[in-house]
């Protein structure tokens, strides 16, 4: 009895965390990537610096998207151990996969295909709560666009301000300023990404009785613990995703780290506020992507993109799958035992 009502929380939790480290792993990439490739810092300083802002973004924002994951998406009324477990073992298999292949994926978009496709399994589409995933899965698409767009127009109103200085002089300050733009994201970066698994270990408190269901805030070592982990995953680094996302896609300056940076960090803490959940991968994509533009389409390699894409509309059916794939084998585990 001790076990079930204990233990199982606790390796459920330990779940969470490592779904945690592996997001801050494949998403390093997301903060460092546009650092390391125009050489403002090493690889090590950079991971280490956005650890840091990963972790100080804890103490910074609002808990909404925690609370939209945990009591936004499914009905916390048949949310039970195993349906949570199922969530997280799908979502870490597609996360840790992507990682090891180099393929920068969303890892909120895995967890919530992970969740809904383990609680579909388990109630069917009722215990699915509709408008939380609806907003979800539209900015699986808006959040690309405006980081595009912002990133776009960013880059052409800073080349107007700077089009009569000596480029040598521009670089040297952009320099300067990516490192101001990188913090800016790194701090969306754990303010958003973050709140994804505190959300989900708020799921497991509530569905195990230990926190009332209509609890404001997260707990604070919830908070502290998703935090920690996610940036400890980002100091030991995706290095094959940092490669795909910084180097493979386009060649970015400076100057365009900086507009990258800043447009997808605007766009994510604007999110992170308003307490919708979305994936730091594809913003700061579509702000590469569109940097990478100012100087033509050809500018991108859009054979790289296009991958790219392939993971981000494959991710959540796939950790869904995997999700309801351990559902329906813990679930026929549990009755034979």
């Amino acid at each position: 009895m001790d076990y079930q009502i204990f233990i199982f929380p606790v390796i459920i939790i330990t779940f969470a965390l490592i779904f945690d480290f592996y997001n801050g792993m494949n998403d390093a990439a997301n903060a460092i990537a546009t650092v390391v490739s125009t050489k403002v810092l090493t690889p090590l300083q950079a991971v280490t610096f956005a650890a840091f802002f990963n972790f100080v973004a804890a103490f910074l924002f609002p808990a909404a998207v925690a609370l939209t994951i945990g009591k936004g998406l499914v009905d916390v009324r048949i949310v039970d151990n195993i349906m949570i477990m199922s969530g997280l073992i799908g979502a870490i298999v597609v996360t840790g996969g992507a990682t090891h292949f180099g393929m920068p994926i969303s890892a909120s978009h895995a967890i919530i295909g992970g969740y809904v496709g383990a609680a579909f399994t388990k109630a069917g589409l009722p215990a699915i709560i509709l408008s939380g995933f609806v907003k979800i899965s539209i900015f699986i698409f808006v959040a690309p666009l405006l980081g595009f767009l912002f990133a776009y127009i960013f880059s052409v109103i800073t080349l107007w301000v700077v089009k009569d200085k000596q480029p040598r002089k521009v670089d040297k300050q952009f320099r300067k300023l990516q490192l101001v733009s990188a913090a800016a994201y790194s701090l969306s970066h754990g303010s958003n990404d973050a709140q994804k698994t505190m959300g989900i270990i708020t799921a497991i408190l509530i569905a195990n009785q230990f926190i009332p269901s209509d609890i404001s805030r997260p707990p604070y070592w919830v908070i502290l613990a998703s935090h920690s982990m996610i940036a400890i995953g980002t100091l030991l680094g995706g290095w094959k995703v940092i490669k795909t996302l910084g180097m493979k896609m386009t060649k970015i300056t400076p100057f365009g780290g900086f507009s990258a940076e800043t447009s997808a960090g605007l766009t994510i803490i604007t999110a992170t506020i308003l307490g919708i959940p979305v994936s730091t991968t594809h913003t700061i994509t579509g702000a590469i992507i569109g940097v990478g533009s100012i100087k033509g389409l050809s500018a991108v390699r859009w054979g790289v993109a296009k991958n790219i894409l392939w993971a981000w509309i494959l991710t959540i059916p796939l950790s869904g799958f995997a999700a309801a794939v351990t559902y329906l084998i813990s679930s026929y585990i549990v009755t034979i035992i």
